[in-house]
């Protein structure tokens, strides 16, 4: 008797369409994708890498009360902002930025601060999680674009540090 995948009851794995959709992962920056033929179903999935190293609090931080906004020289926004630099730190996801690990502390940086690679600028509250967001290189911070509190969209300009 000839012993092939449908008398053995085996499945015969397709190495070059889990290779294309594994490279459609990639692509596509998904975590997972499955495909169904007929009886056949493929499923491929990753772990997501994380942008920045994640802290996590008890407590999501409470914003900052109206009557007393926490006392951090931003840059002004308006026409006299500088142009984005290229150095610009970038929100890696859509959320909401503290400056601070809450109201009553001293914010994580500050304009003319000197910082070192992976020294964090600021936090974003995401889906009830707290992102560190960190300096990609030693420098000066030289602006900050972002108000505590204020929600923030993915590749939105945060901090410049130069």
């Amino acid at each position: 008797m000839n012993d092939t995948p449908e008398t053995t009851g085996a499945m015969q794995v397709d190495v070059t369409l889990v290779r294309q959709l594994a490279e459609l992962l990639d692509t596509t920056q998904l975590t997972e994708i499955e495909v169904e033929d007929g009886s056949r179903r493929i499923r491929v999935a990753r772990k997501a890498a994380q942008a920045a190293p994640v802290a996590h609090y008890a407590q999501a931080p409470a914003p900052a009360p109206v009557s007393a906004p926490l006392s951090i020289p931003q840059v002004e926004v308006g026409t006299s902002a500088p142009a984005i630099s290229a150095s610009a730190v970038k929100s890696p996801m859509v959320g909401t930025v503290y400056l601070a690990a809450n109201p009553e502390a001293k914010p994580f940086s500050t304009v003319g601060q000197k910082v070192n690679a992976g020294d964090t600028l600021l936090i974003i509250e995401a889906m009830k999680v707290m992102n560190t967001i960190v300096a990609p290189s030693a420098g000066t911070v030289t602006a900050i674009l972002v108000e505590n509190g204020q929600p923030v969209e993915f590749d939105q300009p945060l901090v410049v540090v130069e």
